[in-house]
């Protein structure tokens, strides 16, 4: 009953806007889009962050089909750009007319406007959605025989934005095992039909391997702790910055290096090395090689990019039980996970303890090392994150 109210909802507001999208296939049809392209993605942003690295990848991995892409929201910085040019599509940031609250006429306009463009394309195409608001909004004005996919990294507002519009998307690819069950659980409240649980799709990130890694060697007198990430309520910075403070208070000889923007809740006082967002791919895999242990503190998570990079260096992880991460990590073979997510005190006070029992044991230390290297190497690279997004594509295309 709830699902077909949303429907409903939908409906109703398809009729009020529809003036406005009339006005953006008008001027589809009076302007019409140069070229023809058999992908059109559609992604928020191309600033830096774990989400936009992996759709850089997934534009990447179809660099063989003639694509174009759409960013639909104002991007922090620029740091990620220079991947999404890598793919070597065609790349249009409409977040000007898209992404302003002020003026969300536009946005309708778009909507008429691209779906416009992508319904009078010739041949075979794609839409693909990567967490893009306007793409979901924009989903119901694509032609039915024209096949969507969308990309869910985690349950998230995404995760209800987006069930008015299941009904326009062939495949749902989701980055998590256990996000998948979240969203079924998902789908049973809201009463959605059950055809729409059997379209998800699993398909873990990939990541570029590193050259020649090669494991820690520890002597028990340091540990080098590392956070990587933004300042985001779910990742609890705070929580990086007390478990480095308690350990110093007990005595143990623990460093802590900040990479990305955490400005807004650590200050630069505190006692820690501060990277800042780092764009540069080199300068980012010495960071890791540099660091003993990667801390992910988050109350929820899909499976982090920033796991995969760590392991892929040696790095030991040591994380909160959240998403697909006690999948991947089992504590005292590749890493260590808390025994807590939501008691905070209790998080801090159990890895500290965890990190006086790695700086007495050099020898598991350097044991889990080398496992996460070998891990990384035999579950991580990019070649079967590409073939399986090739033949995704491919049953569509072909």
């Amino acid at each position: 009953m709830r699902y077909q109210l949303i429907i409903v909802k939908r409906w109703i507001e398809d009729i009020i806007m529809f003036p406005l999208i009339w006005w953006g296939r008008m001027l589809a049809w009076r302007h019409p889009l140069e070229g023809h392209y058999e992908i059109f993605f559609f992604f928020s942003f191309y600033h830096i962050g774990g989400a936009e690295k992996v759709h850089a990848s997934i534009a990447k991995a179809l660099r063989h089909e003639k694509g174009i892409i759409f960013f639909t929201r104002t991007s922090h910085n620029d740091l990620f750009l220079e991947d999404f040019k890598a793919s070597g599509h065609r790349i249009i940031d409409i977040s000007r007319f898209t992404d302003n609250k002020w003026m969300y006429w536009k946005n309708i306009i778009y909507r008429g406007l691209i779906s416009g463009y992508i319904n009078s394309q010739p041949g075979k195409k794609i839409v693909f959605n990567g967490q893009s608001n306007f793409g979901y909004k924009l989903s119901r004005w694509i032609n039915r025989d024209i096949p969507q996919i969308e990309l869910i990294h985690s349950l998230s507002n995404f995760s209800y934005i987006r069930i008015p519009f299941l009904p326009f998307y062939r495949s749902t690819i989701m980055i998590s095992k256990n996000r998948i069950d979240d969203h079924m659980a998902l789908y049973k409240r809201y009463g959605i039909p059950e055809k729409y649980p059997d379209k998800i799709e699993y398909i873990i990130n990939g990541i570029s391997l590193p050259d020649n890694p090669v494991p820690r060697q520890f002597t028990g007198k340091e540990l080098s702790l590392l956070y990587v990430g933004r300042d985001t309520p779910e990742k609890r910075v705070h929580l990086v910055r007390d478990i480095a403070g308690a350990s110093r208070k007990a005595g143990l000889p623990v460093t802590l290096t900040y990479t990305g923007d955490v400005s807004s809740v650590i200050p630069k006082t505190d006692e820690a090395r501060f990277y800042g967002n780092v764009g540069v791919e080199k300068q980012m895999d010495e960071i890791y090689r540099a660091s003993d242990v990667l801390l992910i503190t988050s109350s929820e998570e899909g499976f982090p990019m920033v796991v995969m990079e760590a392991m892929a260096r040696g790095c030991i992880i040591l994380a909160t039980p959240v998403g697909d991460i006690p999948l991947h990590i089992q504590s005292g073979i590749n890493g260590f996970l808390l025994s807590q997510v939501s008691n905070e005190p209790m998080i801090v006070e159990d890895a500290v303890k965890i990190i006086k029992k790695m700086l007495a044991d050099p020898d598991l230390c350097a044991f889990i090392s080398a496992m996460n290297i070998k891990y990384a190497a035999e579950h991580f690279g990019l070649v079967t994150f590409e073939k399986n997004y090739q033949e995704l594509f491919d049953n569509y295309l072909y």
